[in-house]
């Protein structure tokens, strides 16, 4: 038991991570979402327990049958390489998203691939020296793991520099404490070998994980605060109850045309996983302006005056000024910054002829120039107390006009190219409303 101390430790409280996890799982029920994180818990034990044996193992070799002591090595070597590959694919997961291209995926999951042959190849020349405190195993096999996880930690370091400003803080300080806890014990064994910490790396991960975004609790206040932010901005549409649901397909069309950006590789620094799930919660506040406008003006069914239009453009600048006094305390910077900017600049144009301030082509953030589109083609794709609905040819002919000149010429282009897409959603609420 002495060689393995610090293993039982790990396995102590990864196992009542499980524990607690699951317990609070039972009450809100399991998740596609939750799959990556569950089985990191599971190999992450699994982990622990062959770390823990080879470290006995490898100080008993007279008493333990080379075959048993061989297969409790190579079991813990290919768990240890899925472990390292699973944890850069859930901080990848949790940032950028898995990519859709198969040459990006086949080039993840190359050095994995290549690592376990190595192991499993070259596994009976392992060999075990005696150190001054304890002994352990040498070889190629062990010499692939240390490379393979130089590798990974690397390209999770390139990551996460390119992506730290779209991350949620929690998430920055998930992907921080990985990043620098490997690093640490990468370059504490291979310095001093026989001071076995593998599994120091695994329990804090898991541990940074759960705490900073897997606990049942936290998903419980993202839901919440959900909730919250679209009663808001439908009490907000209530008051013209000529909107019907343009909140909540402008957050569909929203969310469709982001990610559609991102798998065809455009603004993909900025689209990030958390940038565009911020920007699918901030859609249904780029109206909440209009709470400051009064009925008069935003009910009347004719066309308005040149001063009642001046009075509603104000909507875009007073929306802005209500995100952050209303949201700017909940924790979420990343979200406060997004919904401002919805707000505010949604009714900005890509040659500068916008309101509040005349903004022009990327100075325009990119999450005002999505919801643009989207809102102008709801706009004039429903109907209003001032007029009918247009037809959608015409609708999608408007937003062709506006390209390059109301709006981001790559943005209008791929909304149009996904015209499908948009027309499903489109007919969806026509029959739930019909």
């Amino acid at each position: 038991m002495e060689y393995c101390k610090l293993q039982i430790g790990c396995l102590i409280i990864v196992a009542y991570i499980v524990f607690i996890y699951y317990f609070e799982r039972r009450k809100t029920g399991f998740t596609r979402k939750d799959r990556m994180f569950r089985i990191l818990l599971m190999l992450g034990m699994t982990g622990i327990v062959f770390d823990g044996a080879t470290a006995y193992t490898v100080n008993h070799l007279q008493s333990v049958p080379p075959v048993v002591n061989l297969f409790l090595h190579g079991c813990f070597l290919i768990n240890l390489d899925v472990i390292v590959f699973l944890m850069f694919f859930y901080m990848l997961s949790i940032t950028t998203g898995i990519p859709r291209s198969w040459k990006k995926r086949f080039l993840i999951f190359l050095p994995l691939v290549v690592n376990l042959l190595v192991v499993l190849i070259f596994l009976p020349q392992l060999y075990y020296i005696e150190g001054r405190t304890t002994n352990y195993s040498m070889g190629i096999s062990a010499y692939t793991c240390f490379v393979m996880v130089t590798i990974y930690v690397l390209a999770s370091l390139v990551i996460f520099v390119r992506s730290f400003r779209q991350l949620e803080r929690h998430k920055q300080l998930s992907y921080a404490t990985y990043l620098v806890v490997t690093l640490a014990v990468t370059v504490v064994q291979s310095i001093q070998p026989e001071v076995l910490l593998t599994s120091l790396v695994t329990t804090i991960v898991v541990l940074s994980a759960y705490l900073n975004q897997e606990n049942p609790m936290y998903t419980g206040l993202q839901n919440y605060h959900r909730e919250m932010v679209m009663g808001f901005a439908t009490l907000v549409e209530n008051r013209d109850d000529s909107t019907g649901g343009h909140i909540h397909r402008t957050t569909e069309y929203v969310e469709l045309l982001a990610k559609e950006l991102k798998a065809r590789g455009f603004y993909e620094e900025i689209l990030t996983r958390d940038y565009i799930h911020n920007l699918v919660m901030a859609a249904p506040m780029h109206d909440v302006g209009k709470i400051a406008i009064s009925d008069a003006i935003l009910q009347k069914p004719g066309k308005l005056t040149e001063e009642e239009f001046a009075i509603m453009k104000t909507h875009a600048a007073r929306g802005g000024e209500i995100i952050r006094e209303t949201f700017g305390h909940l924790g979420n910077e990343q979200y406060e910054a997004i919904a401002y900017d919805v707000a505010r600049y949604h009714h900005e144009k890509w040659n500068g002829r916008g309101y509040p301030d005349g903004m022009q082509q990327t100075e325009i953030p990119l999450c005002a120039r999505i919801m643009a589109i989207a809102d102008v083609f709801d706009a004039v794709s429903a109907k209003r107390c001032y007029r009918d609905a247009m037809p959608l040819e015409q609708c999608f002919r408007i937003i062709e006009e506006g390209v390059g000149q109301d709006f981001d010429p790559i943005i209008a282009e791929v909304f149009l190219d996904i015209r499908p897409r948009i027309e499903e959603v489109y007919a969806r609420f026509q029959q739930s409303n019909g």
